[in-house]
């Protein structure tokens, strides 16, 4: 299990406090300091698409030039997120081989209580 996130994040803080108050130890890998390998998004988008891993709503993607903002080829997708991480939305959690995006409570209880 881990919660992928920025730490200043709203709706990661949000997150991280539904899994403490829960008696839920889920290990922070922190987006910007820690880093992210090209394999693990090429997972999480095979998982969750482009359409819901991409935060189309933020200042980071308003920043974007229309051509990045274009991208659909997979390579260059992850080259654009790997050097942008803000572009994630935020929360990933992982949960067995399970990928959900967002504040989810409902689905983290559910696959929590399968033992995914």
């Amino acid at each position: 299990m881990t919660l992928y996130g920025i730490k200043n994040c709203d709706t990661v803080k949000k997150s991280r406090a539904w899994f403490a108050g829960r008696g839920i130890e889920m290990p922070f890998h922190d987006l910007r300091s820690d880093g992210l390998q090209a394999d693990v998004l090429r997972r999480w988008l095979a998982a969750v698409g482009a359409a819901r891993l991409v935060n189309r709503s933020g200042t980071t993607w308003r920043a974007l030039t229309p051509t990045q903002q274009a991208i659909t080829d997979e390579d260059a997708l992850v080259a654009l997120l790997l050097a942008q991480p803000t572009l994630i939305r935020r929360p990933v959690v992982q949960i067995g081989g399970a990928i959900t995006v967002g504040f989810v409570p409902d689905t983290w209880a559910d696959l929590l209580e399968a033992g995914t």
